[in-house]
């Protein structure tokens, strides 16, 4: 498989957001057999939702497309090294590989920079910019029981 050819086409659909300015540079397809099976750039500001980055927006169309939560099967391509959101989207999707056009560093030197994420990962709840507080209330793992001894769970 050719697989500059897709990285051109994650690159292609980066401009959309790149030339308006509404959106930021980033694109990704989804490939299964040679055929693309998804495809997405980055909606951020014109949708006003945080979580529109170009692969998870692919990874929402090709499940959507295949039926499937899951991209096995599947190569992703993106413009740029996801992001950790995109990141953890790709690794709860599965699939089977990921290949990129341009580094975090690139995208950091473009205004795009997600090092205080990585940063924030691995504080304490307690000492990150946004705190974050632990309350247990046994309702909340009294779900999780009741989830595990469901013998009708659609594991994933």
């Amino acid at each position: 498989m050719d697989h500059i050819i897709f990285l051109r086409k994650a690159i292609e659909l980066s401009r959309n957001g790149a030339v308006t300015g509404q959106n930021g540079p980033f694109g990704c397809v989804i490939v299964k057999d040679g055929v693309v099976v998804g495809e997405g750039h980055n909606l951020v500001a014109s949708t006003n939702d945080p979580t529109a980055h170009a692969e998870v927006v692919a990874i929402r169309n090709a499940c959507s497309k295949l039926g499937s939560f899951q991209l096995s099967g599947c190569t992703l391509y993106s413009s740029c090294e996801p992001c950790p959101m995109c990141l953890g989207a790709i690794y709860w999707a599965r699939p089977d590989q990921v290949y990129f056009a341009s580094t975090k560093a690139d995208a950091a030197n473009a205004g795009f920079d997600d090092e205080f994420i990585y940063d924030e990962i691995d504080l304490p709840s307690g000492e990150r910019k946004i705190p974050m507080y632990y309350v247990p209330v046994p309702e909340a793992l009294a779900i999780f029981e009741s989830w595990k001894a469901n013998p009708d769970k659609r594991v994933y």
